[in-house]
């Protein structure tokens, strides 16, 4: 997997806690502990806009095409 670098400024209180986090062994190094974290928000993030979109849908209308071709004698048998 490619990987760079970059800086980032970070409030003293977050650094403390980023250190405590890899201290106590839950992390090997601060970057790993940000990599995880941004991981984390990552597919937070696309969660949720999966669920935004699915909040869009019909259930009535995704119904009635889930069930559009039960009974379709068009399929092969296997």
């Amino acid at each position: 997997m490619p990987t760079g670098k970059i800086a980032v400024t970070l409030e003293e209180k977050t650094i403390k806690e980023v250190d405590r986090w890899v201290r106590e062994g839950r992390f090997p190094n601060r970057s790993r502990a940000l990599q995880e974290a941004l991981d984390e928000m990552a597919r937070r993030h696309k969660r949720g806009r999966i669920a935004i979109e699915a909040a869009k849908l019909d259930p009535r209308e995704e119904q009635e095409l889930a069930e559009e071709g039960l009974g379709d004698e068009s399929w092969p048998e296997y």
